[in-house]
């Protein structure tokens, strides 16, 4: 029984696998039939393709072949352009040979007339040499003189001939330029003057304080002193109270320090608050403010002139110029004055650097912002400052020599000069009249005509020299230097006048003729 089980049971798993093995054979024909359809689809599709590349490929290899023949027809026409070209030029060089070889044989033709002309000239030339000689053998005989001897008495008339006549035109023409050359320095020095508008009455400080009432002086005096000794030591001015009514004078010979006092005590009156205490600190804030106020004006006057590079130092003692004047004139305007005259100068001579003389003009004073601390003339202060800022030696001449204190190195010191002498001798400048000027100008040339010898004498440069001539008969060298002490002595007694006046004494001996 189990047996036969077993055998059934076998039966079914083989019927199974048979049926299994049906499946999966029919599941593997499918599959080949699919692919072998699969296969002939993708042979279809490359075929397909191949033919599409090889059409392709026929049209692109065609298209080639015209762009090929296209470019060798271009080629072709070009190159039968470059031989009718080459042809062309060919022809034009054959002419041109043609042509040289005609002008080389009218050359040679020339070549053989000139070779004659010169053989015709030698003769010539060799029967002119016989004829000079028979000539000058013939001069011999007539005026006894030997052919150098002839020659060295024409050489010497002709000398004198061209040494008159070279003196004649040096003459003429010396002339003619001073008196070109006065008539162009005068007008430009006055175009220099009306192209400059200045204020007749310049600004100064002033040393005076308003009180509000007399009670304020008391106040000021403080209890035993103190106050007014508290603001002395710390201002260094002195304060004078008077008899004048609501007035303080500050008297002193510092004006920056003067100014500094000025406000304090203005600042301490509209305060109300008045000690020792309250008068070093508000001494202190005016100390500084007018350090501020120096800095502004001097950077004020490098915007008005537009000028770069000039040190920090220059412009706090062209601030500190405001504070200062000269003849009752604002020490700082005067140099802006001065600056502009010597631009305009320097633009009317057509100088190549005007900045030159601005720069020399507007610093020609600046020694005075330190003449009170230094030994010597401001002019020279001025320029070793200048020059330890580095500025042009150019510059620094024209500082140091605007008084003539040293020799000009340049045109621009002249210019300088010039400049300083207008805005300071130009009426109204300095608070002076016009007929107080000319008086003043008419008693210093009246000291020179008190003494013997003097025929004329002209007060120049503002007053600031007379110039002296006398008569080469009467005073002679030695006399005209003890001329020149005395007049400065007497100048010295009877005149008062700042900085100081130049005794020029000329005394030259002219002869003159004239050949008619």
């Amino acid at each position: 029984m189990i047996v036969i089980l077993i055998n059934i049971a076998l039966i079914g798993i083989g019927l199974l696998l048979i049926l299994w093995g049906n499946k999966k054979l029919k599941t593997a024909r499918h599959a080949t039939d699919q692919a072998k359809r699969q296969l002939e689809s993708s042979r279809k599709e490359v075929e397909l393709e191949r033919r599409d590349s090889l059409n392709k490929l026929k049209d692109e290899l065609h298209k080639r072949r015209l762009d090929v023949e296209q470019e060798i027809q271009r080629e072709k026409i070009e190159l039968d352009r470059l031989q009718k070209k080459i042809t062309a030029r060919n022809d034009v060089i054959e002419k041109k040979e043609q042509r040289l070889d005609e002008l080389q044989h009218d050359l040679q033709q020339k070549e053989r007339s000139l070779s004659r002309l010169s053989d015709q000239l030698h003769i010539n030339e060799k029967r002119v040499k016989i004829l000079g000689d028979e000539l000058a053998n013939k001069l011999e005989n007539i005026s006894n003189m030997s052919r150098d001897e002839a020659r060295t008495v024409l050489l010497k008339s002709l000398e004198a001939e061209v040494y008159m006549a070279n003196e004649k035109f040096i003459q003429r023409e010396e002339e003619i330029a001073i008196r070109t050359a006065k008539e162009k320095a005068i007008q430009i020095v006055v175009n220099a003057m009306q192209r400059h508008v200045a204020d007749q009455v310049t600004p100064h400080s002033s040393g005076v304080v308003h009180l509000p009432n007399d009670e304020m002086k008391g106040r000021i005096i403080g209890k035993e002193g103190r106050n007014i000794k508290s603001l002395e030591m710390a201002t260094g001015m002195e304060f004078i109270i008077g008899d004048t009514p609501e007035i303080i004078t500050i008297s002193g010979f510092n004006p920056i320090r003067r100014e500094i006092a000025r406000r304090t005590l203005e600042k301490l009156i509209l305060d109300g608050r008045i000690n020792p205490t309250r008068i070093e600190e508000t001494v202190a804030q005016c100390e500084k403010e007018i350090d501020e106020t120096i800095e502004e004006y001097g950077k004020k006057v490098l915007m008005q002139f537009d000028l770069q590079g000039l040190k920090k130092e220059l412009v706090v003692l062209l601030g500190k110029l405001h504070f200062r004047t000269s003849f009752s004139q604002n020490v700082l305007e005067h140099s802006i004055e001065v600056g502009y005259f010597a631009r305009m100068i320097a633009e009317e001579l057509g100088l190549p650097n005007p900045e030159i003389a601005l720069r020399g003009g507007l610093l020609h004073d600046i020694g005075k912002a330190l003449s009170a601390e230094c030994e010597g003339p401001h002019a020279l202060i001025g320029s070793e400052i200048a020059k330890k800022c580095g500025e042009d030696p150019l510059v620094v001449n024209a500082i140091a020599a605007h008084h003539e204190e040293i020799a000009f190195t340049s045109i621009y010191s002249p210019i300088v000069m010039i400049a300083d002498t207008i805005s300071a001798s130009r009426p109204g400048a300095r608070r002076e009249t016009l007929s107080t000027y000319l008086k003043r100008l008419e008693q210093l040339e009246n000291i020179a005509y008190d003494f013997e010898g003097v025929k004329k004498a002209y007060a120049i440069q503002a007053g600031r020299e007379i110039r002296i001539i006398v008569e080469e008969t009467l005073i002679d060298d030695e006399r005209s230097s003890t001329l020149a002490r005395d007049i400065a002595r007497k100048i010295e007694k009877e005149m008062a006048f700042p900085g100081q006046i130049k005794v020029n004494v000329i005394r030259e001996k002219r002869t003159i003729d004239f050949a008619k």
